[in-house]
């Protein structure tokens, strides 16, 4: 049979590990039948993997429970990268410094639906009233169009004028810079915003217990896949454009071996237990939590871990 790998966001580099393990035949490799597909925005992945229409997602480690209260039901294989692995981008010519979280009163701010709690969630960290500052969340206007990636729509809504700013993928925000009309704000990887924003979330491998119990194989399968793309992918970038030629648009199929080159550091499949921890605080102040934290065993399909 063949197993569906779903992506809320196809061109973007947030879960580029299971698109190149499918495409680089990773998976092949370990007798997995796998293809790729984009639903969007990421609780609908997750309500597709509880309703049988795909076998894995690889998304947010904190975005089952839109699906799957309490994680139950759900299982997470593995990390396709470490930390929270969204950036703010700005235009250009707004007076806000990089890391200056105080600077966004009256802004309008574009951030998928299921994403834009992590942006929510930094600004709480940091003692901001997103409401009392007036700034504004939410889609660009007009919304993502079938088919389209967030990110690379987001940033042609900057460039259009029709938002201040952007919350997204690695992707989105290079195409807004390196199209020389918007600049990084806040980059949490590599330290802006509150250090508790880290482990917020990060990219994952997700599947559901019922595929766990009933083949390991297959699961087990996945995550060596996962394993040896990241693998290959820090011996060397360049594969990713390799993948990304004929899946993605030109400018952004220019763009991705070097962000994989950044994204380099943060490629180890493991979850750790801080990531556990920051994520049951995040979700339960995110509203998507209740009934106290959950235990990294009841998350994690740890029989995988030494893998």
């Amino acid at each position: 049979m063949t197993y569906k790998v779903a992506l809320p966001d196809l061109v973007s580099n947030s879960y580029f590990p299971a698109i190149a393990a499918v495409y680089l035949g990773f998976f092949e490799e370990e007798g997995i039948d796998a293809e790729i597909e984009l639903i969007f925005p990421v609780p609908d992945s997750f309500s597709a993997l509880r309703d049988g229409q795909c076998d894995f997602v690889a998304g947010s480690a904190h975005a089952p429970l839109w699906a799957f209260p309490r994680w139950q039901g759900s299982k997470v294989l593995c990390a396709l990268s470490q930390g929270m692995y969204w950036f703010l981008v700005l235009r250009k010519d707004i007076d806000v410094k990089k890391g200056d979280v105080n600077g966004l009163k009256g802004l309008r701010l574009g951030a998928a639906p299921g994403v834009d709690v992590g942006l929510r969630q930094l600004l709480v960290a940091a003692g901001i009233d997103a409401n009392a500052e007036n700034i504004t969340i939410g889609l660009p206007p007009g919304g993502i169009p079938e088919g389209k990636s967030f990110g690379v729509v987001a940033a042609q809504a900057l460039i259009d004028g029709k938002i201040d700013g952007f919350w997204a993928n690695g992707m989105g925000a290079e195409v807004a810079i390196t199209s020389g009309i918007a600049k990084c704000i806040i980059d949490v990887r590599r330290g802006d915003g509150p250090p508790a924003a880290f482990n917020f979330t990060q990219p994952a491998l997700v599947t559901t217990k019922k595929l766990v119990d009933e083949k390991p194989e297959i699961a087990a399968g996945a995550v060596r896949a996962i394993v040896k793309t990241l693998n290959a992918l820090k011996k060397d970038a360049s594969l990713a454009t390799e993948v990304a030629q004929g899946l993605f648009p030109e400018k952004e199929t220019g763009l991705i071996t070097k962000l994989i080159e950044r994204d380099q550091p943060y490629y180890d499949a493991k979850i750790s237990k801080d990531l556990i921890d920051g994520m049951n605080q995040f979700a339960t102040n995110a509203g998507l939590l209740e009934g106290g934290p959950v235990a990294f065993e009841e998350i994690i399909a740890t029989q995988f871990s030494h893998l």
